[in-house]
């Protein structure tokens, strides 16, 4: 059943279309989604000043090939403009609109949109992968629902349900199927976002919010893949202090790392560790990572107190490594202790696992031994969380969801 949009003239109506390097210009793609046909009346089109929106004059997309032609290999990880997007829109009464797939591409905003003069808002980040026989799988979508609706409390946000969340990203996933990766060659990055779109002059909760979902195709975050990271700490500006919203995955949280990451990057270093904003010697998390520390048989995290976000590769981490015999603490590590470690590792929906080669810290830098850098541990955790993501190990924990 192929995608139909309204027209009155039959033109095709085609997503729009960004160069990229290396990407070929694609044909307009069918769209299957449980054998239902969506429209888009929402689509600007000359024709619909003469029938309006409610016209349904059928146009139907090109067939084409199963996976987009890119260069598979070199992808890494940035923005691929894919086909569509999902878009459902909440007002005064607190529920959601039935969503619907438009072209990928510009939303309109008001300058005095919550978002833009207030930063009202939250995103989320999960990963589709392709398995050998070609069927989509997820990872644990309802977890990342979960924390939205968790976050959006923090923020003074409605939220889309847990149902209306898993499900916008199934249709997002099998809307831009052709962009998942083949298998073992990168997955397709989900990208929900959740924003204050509604205009208001004074201090206050928007008065519509807009619920978004786009992907991209992406190889590894860090260009060294699974490969020793080297992180240097900050002990000048923190991620976060208590109190505030450093536990929720909202927009804020990300710009104001972006300083100390800039200058540890013109240094050579791949990343910055924070540490708490009380002490000054607690480990937080990396700019967008969650911080592992082994020791023996025993590995520490830092515990979730409303200043560190709630990863989800953390949470899944942890049970990987209980189930293999590991002792997981879940408390306040210090930097002595990371200093002094046999191993180090981050976490997160982008990197996976990223060991960590180095530390440096007030000039001293501490190396942590491993094949190749790559630690034992962090081999073993990736190797098994990894396996279970693309399906190529049976899923014992429950957590994958395939999509066809």
């Amino acid at each position: 059943m192929e995608l139909r949009i309204a027209s009155s003239s039959g033109a095709l109506l085609r997503p729009a279309f960004s160069p990229i390097a290396g990407l070929r210009p694609r044909p307009s793609p069918s769209l299957q989604i449980q054998n239902h046909i969506y429209s888009m009346p929402n689509l600007r089109h000359k024709a619909h000043a003469a029938v309006g929106c409610q016209a349904v004059v059928a146009t139907k997309y090109m067939e084409t090939p199963e996976i987009v032609d890119l260069d598979w290999e070199n992808l890494g990880f940035g923005l691929v403009d894919t086909d569509f997007m999902y878009m459902a829109k909440c007002g005064l009464d607190g529920n959601f609109s039935k969503g619907e797939m438009v072209p990928f591409g510009p939303i309109a905003l008001s300058p005095s949109a919550g978002v833009l003069n207030y930063g009202q808002g939250l995103f989320e980040g999960l990963k589709a992968y392709r398995k050998a026989d070609g069927s989509v799988l997820l990872f644990r979508p309802e977890e990342n629902a979960i924390r939205m609706i968790n976050g959006s409390d923090r923020m003074c946000m409605p939220a889309p349900t847990m149902e209306q969340f898993v499900d916008a990203v199934k249709q997002t996933v099998l809307a831009n199927k052709r962009w998942v990766p083949p298998t073992d060659k990168g997955s397709l990055y989900i990208r929900p976002l959740l924003i204050g779109s509604g205009a208001i002059l004074g201090l206050a909760p928007a008065p519509e919010y807009t619920f978004l979902i786009y992907v991209s195709p992406v190889g590894n975050y860090f260009k060294e893949g699974l490969a020793p990271i080297n992180l240097i700490i900050e002990d000048n500006f923190h991620r976060a202090a208590p109190g505030g919203t450093g536990g929720v995955k909202t927009i804020g949280n990300y710009a104001s790392v972006l300083k100390a990451q800039r200058t540890a990057k013109e240094k050579g270093y791949s990343d910055v560790l924070y540490l708490d904003a009380v002490h000054n010697k607690y480990l937080e998390e990396v700019s967008s990572c969650n911080i592992f520390v082994v020791k023996g048989n025993t590995i520490s995290t830092p515990a979730i107190e409303g200043t560190i976000l709630p990863g989800i590769t953390r949470k899944s981490i942890i049970k990987v490594a209980e189930s293999k015999g590991y002792k997981v603490e879940e408390r306040p590590v210090s930097v002595d202790e990371l200093l002094d470690a046999d191993e180090v590792f981050c976490t997160g929906t982008a990197v996976v696992v990223s060991p960590v080669g180095s530390i440096t810290y007030l000039g001293k830098r501490v190396e942590y031994d491993g094949n190749q850098g790559v630690g034992v541990v962090s081999q073993q955790l990736y190797t098994s969380l990894t396996s279970l993501q693309m399906g190529h190990t049976e899923d014992q924990m429950g957590w994958t969801m395939q999509l066809n």
